[in-house]
């Protein structure tokens, strides 16, 4: 894992990654999905480290995080209903989306050995792709690889490509 960026870096990384994506959306609308997604990481990632409750991370993120400043600016509005039903679908599915994505990693590796952000991502990522039907998959992959870029090198956004693009198959044909 690589340093990762400022957090004001992603976003805007994450922004420009946006354009064109989720059409019925506005851009505002848009860039609160990109917020949520990444704060959905953040969350899964900080409930797996630091062993708190779902209910306790939504809270805080919604009571602390968000509409807060990072480095001086704003952060943009993030649709905080979306996040809170990402990382609440993560939870309660969990065992079977980790079925789904070991289904996608070689044979000889484990979800523990993947790195905590990288496996935050994934169960993000497959649970969108598996319960948001109506979201398209192409949205939802670029979405978590430009996150991953964000915060890896290139190959392990190619290795997130890669195993959401075969979630996205056997869930979705």
């Amino acid at each position: 894992m690589t340093e990762p960026n400022s957090l004001k870096s992603v976003l805007e990384q994450l922004a420009e990654a946006d354009k064109a994506r989720e059409s019925k959306l506005t851009g505002p609308q848009r860039r609160a999905r990109t917020v949520a997604r990444l704060a959905a990481v953040q969350a899964l990632y900080q409930m797996e480290l630091a062993g708190e409750g779902v209910d306790t991370v939504i809270t805080e993120f919604s009571n602390h995080r968000f509409d807060g400043d990072i480095e001086g600016e704003m952060l943009a509005q993030a649709d905080e209903a979306y996040f809170a039903d990402i990382v609440r679908g993560v939870v309660g599915k969990q065992r079977d989306i980790d079925a789904a994505v070991k289904a996608r990693l070689a044979s000889n590796w484990r979800m523990e050995r993947l790195d905590s952000t990288l496996r935050a991502l994934l169960r993000a990522g497959a649970w969108e792709l598996r319960e948001r039907q109506d979201v398209p998959r192409e949205i939802v992959i670029d979405e978590y690889v430009e996150l991953a870029k964000a915060f890896f090198d290139d190959a392990e956004a190619k290795f997130v490509n890669a195993a959401l693009d075969g979630v996205a198959r056997d869930a979705r044909g």
